[in-house]
């Protein structure tokens, strides 16, 4: 399920929603319009799904990796994550594929206004 919606200025924890409040929602059709796209997939089939693949073809994604985001299983938990929470661009797409659990990305509209995070 994708949720998006505005977020507060609120800097204290980057692992929560950041809800502003009064909560704003953002049409998911305005994601799409700065190029957010989003499918849902069988997570059964991630490593052999036609669709995925169909997809990478067409979007030209190439690269990819597979990580588990967990503190019992990846080596320097604390200070791997914390580049999660660091702003980067992506120059070029790049698929997100969650097979467990959800996460927070935060993206800027066409004024670069930093106010926007979706849920995967």
């Amino acid at each position: 399920m994708v949720q998006a919606w505005y977020t507060d200025k609120l800097g204290d924890d980057p692992q929560r929603p950041h809800r502003g409040k009064p909560g704003r929602s953002v049409a998911l059709e305005q994601l799409h319009g700065l190029g957010v796209l989003y499918w849902k997939l069988d997570a059964g089939k991630y490593e052999n799904d036609p669709e995925l693949e169909k997809i990478r073809k067409e979007r030209n994604c190439s690269w990819m990796d597979i990580i588990t985001i967990c503190k019992d299983k990846l080596p320097n938990y604390k200070e791997k994550i914390k580049m999660f929470y660091e702003e980067y661009l992506h120059l070029g797409d790049e698929i997100r594929y969650i097979l467990d659990g959800s996460g927070y990305f935060d993206v800027m509209d066409k004024e670069d206004s930093y106010n926007q995070d979706f849920e995967f």
